[in-house]
């Protein structure tokens, strides 16, 4: 039986925050070549009067091989890579935000299939501090406040950095294989408990559904974690988290803010970062930021269905965006 992972990975995947902070392989800089190729898009889009997200491929599809054999890179290291990547080279100074957010897609085009983020059907998420707190109803990431360590619903998460915070806000990720590495090593009798399914309240979904936060499927380890939705389908089923869930889910936790492992990083304007979510989890420091709302921290965010995802169990149905006119509001 090989349902549960029972050696280390050690796999590229399996990074240590504290290691890879002092590499340079996870940046990816964009070439001259590569800045040529997307200045000429832009004109294109221009002249059709196209902006983000209301063009697909059939509208402007690049064909120069240098760029097409660079996303092929990009979608490889986040299936079999770190699991992430962080591109930079656009000068934020030299485009407005409509062109970044055109350049944005564009490569998301070019990657996979962007899905939609919320009822609303939108493809691009502004993650932007416009929020009230104080409303249920309001996703953290349209607060300043700290976002806990999850995977969002699609193959892979894209953010593009438009205007960083007068403070804080640092982009925050831990690689999930070296979570369930320490947890193997130091805590073997909690493994079994994050391989049974638990009642995930999936927005988009009339109601809880079942889904492990480990999987172990055709040799490779996806994972699925964001702990305020496991107990809130719980509470909505009327099944109480047993005690032992209840540690599991705190040294989960406690692994995952742990500073030697995770990477903390400042996305600066024209910066984009992408990640795998059945490997990577990510969060965000909280943040102070301007007063007004243009000088406000601002970053816009995709999800992508990957061409070259992995496969994925029965039992860890895959999810890639969140249908319209279904679940919250935003």
């Amino acid at each position: 039986m090989n349902t549960i992972l029972k050696s280390k990975i050690t796999d590229k995947c399996a990074w240590i925050g504290a290691e890879i902070a002092q590499k340079q392989d996870w940046i990816y800089l964009l070439s001259d070549h590569m800045i040529r190729v997307i200045d000429e898009a832009l004109l294109k889009l221009a002249d059709k009067r196209l902006n983000a997200p209301d063009f697909d491929l059939s509208d402007i599809k690049i064909e120069d091989p240098e760029f097409l054999a660079q996303i092929q890179y990009i979608s490889d290291e986040l299936e079999n890579g770190y699991g992430f990547i962080v591109i930079r080279g656009l000068d934020a100074q030299k485009y407005s935000e409509a062109q970044l957010a055109n350049i944005y897609y564009l490569i998301g085009l070019h990657m996979g299939t962007p899905v939609t983020q919320n009822a609303r059907g939108d493809l691009i998420g502004f993650v932007e501090n416009v929020g009230d707190k104080n409303n249920k109803m309001t996703r953290v990431y349209e607060t300043n406040a700290y976002l806990p360590y999850h995977s969002d619903m699609s193959d892979v998460v894209g953010l593009l950095s438009i205007r960083k915070a007068k403070e804080g806000g640092l982009s925050s990720i831990i690689s999930s294989s070296t979570v369930y590495n320490r947890i193997l090593e130091e805590y073997p009798e909690y493994l079994g408990y994050y391989y049974h399914t638990a009642w995930y309240d999936h927005l988009g979904e009339v109601d809880p559904s079942l889904t492990p936060i480990f999987s172990y499927h055709e040799g490779k380890l996806a994972c699925r974690y964001l702990r305020h939705y496991i107990e809130l389908g719980h509470a909505r089923r009327n099944v109480p988290l047993s005690q032992v869930q209840i540690e599991a889910f705190d040294l989960f936790d406690r692994l995952s803010h742990d500073p030697e492992l995770r990477l903390d990083m400042m996305l600066e304007p024209g910066d984009i970062q992408f990640c795998n979510n059945y490997c990577v989890m990510h969060s965000r420091t909280s943040f102070e930021d301007f007063d007004p709302l243009t000088q406000r921290r601002k970053l816009l965010r995709l999800w992508l269905q990957m061409p070259n995802a992995r496969s994925l169990a029965p039992d860890f149905p895959g999810r890639n965006g969140i249908p319209k006119g279904l679940g919250m509001a935003a």
